[in-house]
């Protein structure tokens, strides 16, 4: 499938800001201004990109711990998605999520936690909520090759297929689980394949093309639209940088971390396309950058500015409608 040159450029500024939104977030993770730990997602950006450019605000959104870029395009406001990282007071969540627990309930992102596998349990009850009150709104779960190993995903999958729930399982292949890679871990060459137990319609595609991901995104979504259940797709993309920022990933061999930089960049491929196909012009593509690199600017201006959260507030939406004594 062919996109329209529109959305092609649509798609290019949208990848191109969540990898600078990502390389500033790095930075400043490494100099110790961004507290805990932080998992990037550089070289996975058609696949955050792509998925997203497909729902409605009214779809629910489960991110994984590498889902920066699939936040900041979905959010009400990027620049309080950062903030949030940086566990500021105008963070999106007042700064109590910080990188790995960022939710924003007014575009439905469920946000995720620190429990690997969580999410493809708890996004049942969006979807069965959307089944239930007859609406055609999806729910798009993002996870990893590692959680997949998980004992919820079966129950997930079993659920989902049994009651024809609404979901999009959408596995972001990176490759590696922490330092494990996936050949190690599985014994399926294409993880995709592990759905098919559940008569659940599966595929692999690559993740680092942005055209793929949204034709396989799309047909499942207008699958669950239908109320013909859930899709299970395997994006083959990979992560540049080690397991968490600062990771040296010394257990990955250069020549392979090599390839995937400087022959399946993501953004390089479109940008190739973009000019080969569609005739764009190098200066329209950096006008585009250009924009972006000022947004991303503006961003972090507002993060370093931005004030500490106050010790009176830490115990605020402990609980909901209620406040919790101190003592």
């Amino acid at each position: 499938m062919a996109l329209s040159k529109e959305r092609l450029l649509k798609l290019y500024e949208d990848m191109f800001l969540i990898r600078r939104f990502e390389e500033e977030v790095e930075v400043y993770a490494k100099n110790g201004t961004i507290p805990g730990f932080v998992h990037l997602s550089i070289g996975q950006e058609a696949a955050q990109a792509g998925i997203i450019d497909c729902l409605r605000k009214t779809d629910y959104k489960f991110p994984d711990h590498r889902g920066h870029g699939a936040i900041a395009l979905c959010g009400t406001d990027k620049k309080r998605v950062m903030a949030e990282i940086f566990a500021k007071a105008t963070g999106i969540n007042g700064g109590r999520g910080g990188s790995m627990h960022v939710h924003d309930l007014e575009v439905r992102n469920m946000g995720f936690n620190g429990i690997q596998g969580s999410t493809v349990v708890t996004c049942l009850g969006t979807a069965f909520a959307s089944q239930y009150r007859g609406t055609d709104d999806v729910t798009v779960v993002f996870l990893g090759d590692g959680t997949l190993g998980e004992g919820t995903c079966h129950e997930s999958l079993n659920m989902a297929a049994t009651w024809k729930l609404p979901i999009i399982y959408c596995l972001l292949n990176n490759q590696y689980a922490i330092s494990t890679h996936y050949t190690e871990a599985h014994p399926q060459q294409q993880l995709s394949t592990w759905a098919k137990g559940y008569e659940v319609p599966s595929e692999t595609v690559d993740g680092n093309d942005v055209e793929a991901v949204v034709e396989a995104t799309e047909r499942a979504i207008e699958r669950a639209r239908k109320g013909e259940g859930p899709t299970f797709i395997e994006f083959m993309t990979y992560r540049w940088q080690g397991h968490f920022a600062g990771d040296p990933a010394a257990y990955r061999p250069d020549d392979e971390v090599k390839e995937w930089i400087e022959n399946r960049d993501p953004i390089k491929l479109l940008k190739e396309k973009l000019i080969s196909r569609e005739g764009c012009s190098e200066e329209e593509l950096q006008k585009i950058e250009a924009k972006a690199n000022e947004e991303i600017a503006e961003m972090v201006k507002f993060c370093l500015e931005s004030p500490d959260p106050v010790a009176e507030d830490a115990l605020k939406n402990v609980y909901a409608d209620r406040e919790v004594e101190d003592r």
